[in-house]
């Protein structure tokens, strides 16, 4: 008996050391960092896949400005609260895209980029 206690005692505190990490980045996969970001490559997609149903040419669903070539996709970011409406939660007032899940943090995070690196086309 005495024997399979000191063998559990040691067995966990092998497993349990084993197990640490020392940084967040160890428990959690980061995507490599894009150097600039365009809105042809990056941006357009996003735009496109959740955007788009709504900010059309001319603009529904209660959409106020169309966002379908870059011109009016960097206006909108440039004059507006766009990626704060993007960051909100959804049921939060002024939640973008309305009616739709929240878009994903990596696409936020790529259209903040964009907007910090000056808007390239």
């Amino acid at each position: 008996m005495k024997k399979i206690s000191c063998f559990l005692v040691i067995t966990s505190f092998v497993l349990f050391t084993s197990c640490e990490n020392s940084s967040e980045s160890d428990l959690i996969e980061q995507p490599p960092l894009t150097e600039n970001i365009t809105y042809t490559e990056h941006i357009k997609p996003i735009i496109e896949a959740n955007c788009v149903a709504c900010h059309s040419n001319p603009a529904v669903g209660g959409a106020s400005v169309p966002m379908t070539n870059f011109e009016e996709v960097k206006l909108v970011f440039e004059n507006t609260d766009a990626l704060d409406r993007m960051n909100r939660q959804p049921g939060e007032s002024g939640f973008m895209p309305l009616g739709y899940p929240r878009l994903p943090q990596a696409s936020i995070d790529l259209v903040e980029q964009w907007m910090n690196e000056g808007y390239l086309e």
